[in-house]
């Protein structure tokens, strides 16, 4: 495999995602996607939910181009309620799972004021690489 996880000597392991990721191939930038289905309609207004759709949704892209979860390097997760994501993280742990497997990437997550879309809880951007 192309891609390798890259832990700093004496860091403690993060839980749920990676430091750094070293990887080669041919990189898939996947825009943002939120939680609603492929017509473009939510079905729920539940965060956890939500998550599953916009991962779903992400790794439909990836897919698309020949990839799946575990070509995934890199992930950024804009939420408007870190109290609600923090107080879910069990249930979302799940839905991750679900989805990923047990791929961890680089992993950001941040707090935002809003999103474009009234009804959107959270919006994901993936970047994967697809070895040659």
């Amino acid at each position: 495999m192309s891609i390798k996880v890259i832990q700093p000597e004496g860091w403690i392991a993060p839980k749920g995602y990676a430091n750094g990721i070293e990887a080669r191939g041919r990189q898939i930038y996947v825009g943002g996607q939120i939680g609603w289905n492929a017509q473009c309609e939510f079905e729920t207004d539940d965060l956890v939910e939500q998550i599953q759709q916009a991962l779903h949704n992400c790794m439909d892209v990836v897919r698309a181009a020949g990839g799946g979860p575990e070509h995934v390097v890199r992930m950024t997760w804009y939420l408007e309620d870190k109290k609600e994501y923090v107080a879910r993280l069990k249930d979302i742990g799940v839905v991750y799972r679900d989805v990923m497997g047990r791929n961890f990437p680089a992993m950001s997550a941040v707090q935002v004021a809003d999103l474009v879309e009234d009804r959107a809880k959270v919006e994901i951007e993936v970047t994967a690489v697809i070895p040659d």
